[in-house]
């Protein structure tokens, strides 16, 4: 299919990074290597709705985290010692992290502390946790990614569950990136950037994997990166490198494509609003921008 083909609505900009927040360009080790050598100023990723209406987003390469007003007034609301991604809320005063650096953490928004919570497996550290998602009953979702490609297919998917019992869920994966549950969560959904696919990975009632398969495939030079489900139970997935976001269906048909080159095309992850209406936004962290857009689906 000629996902390109599907007519395009164009997101709308709600806000970007202030200048004041642009840290004087320098090379970090994080972006060396995952921001292809280019010298930056910030890395948004992992927008997250906190319960009181305000969105957090996370800056990679310097160690913050920033929260947004409904005005789109910037915030900065921690910096830390740490190389932070994938971010969910467990409640409105703590929040779990995939730090590149340290593995999973916790961090208490009251106090600001950030803590440790898994470092490493079986005494062997992580190659680089990216993202992650909570299921209903709490278990911890996340994605173990590194520097893994098609060249080195041995990035892992976890599962931490409530009960504090680390799993090993997939392994042999070349880039696990963005994940997220079905609906019903007998479906947990992944994308795998280096394999420019999104894999569909069936869960036992165990927790266990079986019969995985690529539910989408895509071209270009960027695979895809963030996902989030909707309302109505599709899958929305982004993918920086042509620059759009697409809202698929159970049957890996594409309902929606959202063309962020208009801004930048590296749209990295997607977070909805908590009113139901369909609003989401977007990370677009080649320019430091957040999106708007709107699904129907």
């Amino acid at each position: 299919m000629d996902y390109f083909s599907v007519p395009a609505t164009v997101p709308e900009m709600f806000t970007r990074l202030p200048n004041d927040f642009r840290v004087n360009r320098r090379e970090t080790e994080w972006a060396s290597i995952n921001a292809r050598g280019r010298i930056i100023d910030s890395f948004l990723e992992a927008p997250v709705m906190h319960a009181d209406g305000r969105l957090y987003v996370s800056d990679i390469p310097y160690g913050r985290i920033f929260q947004i007003d409904a005005a789109g007034h910037w915030e900065l609301a921690l910096q830390y010692a740490g190389e932070p991604n994938g971010m969910k809320f467990m409640s409105p005063s703590e929040a779990y992290i995939c730090d590149f650096l340290h593995g999973l953490v916790r961090w208490d928004v009251e106090t600001n502390e950030v803590s440790p919570l898994i470092a490493r497996k079986n005494s062997e550290r992580f190659k680089g946790l990216n993202d992650l998602t909570i299921s209903s009953e709490g278990d911890i979702y996340f994605t173990d990614q590194g520097q893994t490609g098609l060249h080195d297919s041995t990035g892992r998917v976890y599962r931490y569950t409530r009960g504090g019992r680390l799993e090993l869920v997939l392994d042999g994966v070349p880039s696990p990136n963005g994940l997220v549950l079905s609906a019903d969560e007998s479906v947990l959904f992944l994308a795998v950037t280096r394999d420019n696919s999104v894999w569909r990975v069936p869960l036992s009632k165990d927790g266990t994997a079986y019969k995985v398969g690529r539910f989408m495939t895509f071209n270009g030079p960027g695979g895809p990166d963030g996902l989030a489900m909707t309302a109505k139970g599709n899958l929305v997935i982004a993918t920086p490198g042509v620059g759009a976001v697409w809202v698929v269906n159970e049957f890996g048909e594409v309902l929606e494509r959202h063309d962020c080159r208009p801004f930048g095309n590296l749209p990295t992850n997607i977070a909805f609003d908590r009113d139901d209406t369909g609003r989401f936004y977007i990370t677009e962290s080649l320019t430091g921008a957040i999106l708007v857009a709107q699904t129907q689906y």
